[in-house]
């Protein structure tokens, strides 16, 4: 639950001002009774109203449903008593609040029916007081009716986006993780044989430097052949570890697009055989920035990654079917689109936007081959 300071409503749209008239006109309403019977009566409802709104927030489990029923009978006892309906605005906020589906719709729908009897009879008894005040009691029918809708969907917006930024940071830990554990099994794999035979070697060499000079130079030779497919084989290693790849991007694609609830579907191969890796690690970049505005911005619900690839070059098509972009947005791109530009001239590559129902992103590169010494000094 919400801490009790935050029933002063910071965050729904309304000026705090307004909440500060709303808790003082109820007792602006009992005052004008003339029987003190009714205005002592009325000041311990509106007593016990707050005290209930209060606890209903700090509280939690059942005891919930039992402080917001009080409140509920002290807001039909109030309109029927005194004509105050405002009451029910406090109640919309808070149910909207509710983090149980179950639990906001069945409050949901008792407060809203009996708000509505409760204000139809007082125009049926033709009182007076309500048809002196028919044009903010028609706004609180309004608010009962959409304050709880949007305060339960903006709360629940936020809590998708904290479990997304949480399963983020938990993908990235993983990646991080795995990622030492290759190098680690890399490593080992590359150069522990190779340091091994190469220490065999050695002291064969050693023993026979005086007993066989021919062999002993031939085993002294296998080390230095042996040394230097070693050297080559770190040298990828490390090529490796300052490329990314397409496939371990595409993992990580999955993953957020899971997490954002969008369906995600991939045509073609994500191994790239005949693409270098400056420009795979390129592409990859520019693919999760697609991703992430389409996260962002788009509205989406389902995401396309099309992969054709050919001898000359690599189209890559990131679409979705979101809300598209404007002319304008087009026009003046962000940084985010920017910067993926030009990362895709430094290695002559392009990228075109087209929104049409949607937004589509096609990237295309060259495959151009690169030295396996040259990726290492990029």
């Amino acid at each position: 639950m919400q801490k009790w300071y935050q029933i002063f409503h910071k965050n729904t749209g309304l000026s705090p001002y307004i909440w500060v008239v709303f808790y003082i006109l109820p007792f602006y309403f009992i005052f004008r009774s003339s029987d003190m019977y009714h205005i002592v009566l009325g000041a311990i409802m509106i007593i016990v109203f707050f005290s209930c709104y209060v606890l209903s927030f700090v509280s939690k489990g059942w005891i919930v449903y039992f402080w917001t029923s009080v409140q509920i009978i002290i807001s039909i006892i109030m309109t029927l008593l005194f004509s105050y309906v405002y009451f029910s605005l406090f109640l919309a906020f808070f149910i909207g609040t509710m983090k149980s589906k179950a639990g906001f719709i069945t409050l949901y729908c008792i407060h809203l029916t009996t708000t509505i009897v409760t204000i139809n009879y007082g125009l049926v008894s033709e009182n007076p007081v309500f048809f002196t005040q028919l044009p903010f009691i028609i706004i609180c029918v309004i608010g009962v009716i959409l304050l709880p809708v949007t305060t339960f969907n903006r709360n629940r917006s936020e809590k998708l986006q904290v479990q997304l930024e949480d399963a983020n940071k938990r993908i990235s830990e993983l990646v991080k993780l795995e990622e030492r554990q290759r190098i680690a099994r890399d490593l080992h794999d590359t150069l522990g044989q190779k340091l091994s035979l190469i220490g065999l070697k050695s002291d064969l060499a050693g023993k026979l430097i005086t007993k066989n000079p021919t062999q002993a130079l031939i085993e002294i030779n296998d080390v230095r052949q042996t040394a230097r497919i070693a050297l080559k084989e770190v040298r990828e290693i490390v090529t490796q570890m300052r490329g990314k790849k397409l496939v371990d991007e595409m993992f990580r694609i999955k993953q957020i697009l899971k997490a954002a609830e969008i369906d995600l579907i991939v045509e073609g191969d994500t191994k790239l055989t005949n693409t270098s890796l400056i420009n795979e690690t390129v592409l990859s970049m520019c693919l999760k920035e697609s991703i992430t505005n389409i996260i962002k911005h788009s509205s989406a619900t389902t995401c396309t990654i099309s992969i054709e690839p050919s001898l000359s070059d690599l189209v890559i098509k990131v679409g979705d079917n979101g809300i598209g972009m404007t002319k304008e947005c087009l026009t003046l791109l962000g940084n985010g689109l920017h910067g993926m530009k030009e990362r895709l001239e430094f290695i002559n590559g392009s990228m075109d936007i087209v929104s049409n129902q949607g937004t589509l992103i096609v990237i295309k590169i060259p495959n151009a081959i690169i030295p396996p010494d040259r990726e290492v000094r990029l």
